[in-house]
């Protein structure tokens, strides 16, 4: 599901298309629409999606599979992950935890490429927010398990997520915080401490050092 890039990811799909079911580019409404779209146009009994710079590690997928299997009553299952850090190729692990209501409250401890969902939930809570940019995998968290059930844990690492300098939650961090905190607010009741403390770190901060570190790249320094 392409939103009409023009940056050489057409040509990138089109090598692969012998071993896809179908694809498409246009513009959309968005990340969320467009992932809504790709997964309603399917029919297995469980959906996940990966974004362009994640993927999945060998064997990852049939592990999630095999897990959600053996429990009929989770709304789905997650599991470990690294993070990929651009261009430096390091990799450190995601802070993904057991599921814990209380821990979900204080920050997204579910890793979004590690998932994979049962359908017949995704359906219940009609997929993804349309209308979030940012934390749209965070209130789809919420919303499995204020009406299907808890999500299970898999505690094994079966995919990568790619951190770069352009990524949305890189760039947009003061949304990305307003969105995670309204999600909060509105499934758990109010807004833990935590929240308003690691603000200015997360936003202020790290908003700076991505700033100068792209300077410093441009320049070749």
């Amino acid at each position: 599901m392409d939103g009409g890039s023009t940056d050489g990811t057409i040509d990138i799909i089109k090598k692969w298309e012998h071993l896809l079911s179908g694809w498409r580019s246009h513009r959309d409404d968005g990340q969320a629409s467009a992932i809504n779209e790709g997964i309603a146009l399917g029919k297995a009994p469980f959906v996940c999606w990966l974004n362009s710079d994640d993927l999945f590690l060998p064997d990852g997928l049939k592990k999630l599979l095999f897990r959600l299997m053996d429990l009929p009553d989770a709304p789905m299952v997650y599991g470990q992950a690294w993070n990929h850090i651009y261009p430096s190729g390091k990799l450190t692990p995601i802070w993904v935890e057991p599921f814990s209501v209380l821990r979900l409250s204080r920050r997204c401890i579910i890793a979004q490429p590690a998932t994979l969902i049962r359908r017949s939930a995704w359906e219940s809570v009609c997929g993804l927010n349309k209308h979030l940019q940012m934390a749209m995998d965070y209130d789809l968290w919420w919303r499995l398990y204020r009406q299907v059930g808890n999500p299970c844990f898999l505690d094994q690492f079966v995919a990568i997520n790619t951190i770069h300098q352009n990524t949305k939650t890189t760039t947009r961090r003061r949304l990305h915080y307003r969105e995670a905190m309204g999600i909060v607010y509105k499934y758990y009741g109010s807004i833990p401490l935590k929240w308003w403390l690691y603000i200015p770190y997360s936003v202020c901060y790290k908003t700076i050092r991505n700033r100068l570190l792209r300077y410093f790249n441009e320049i070749g320094y």
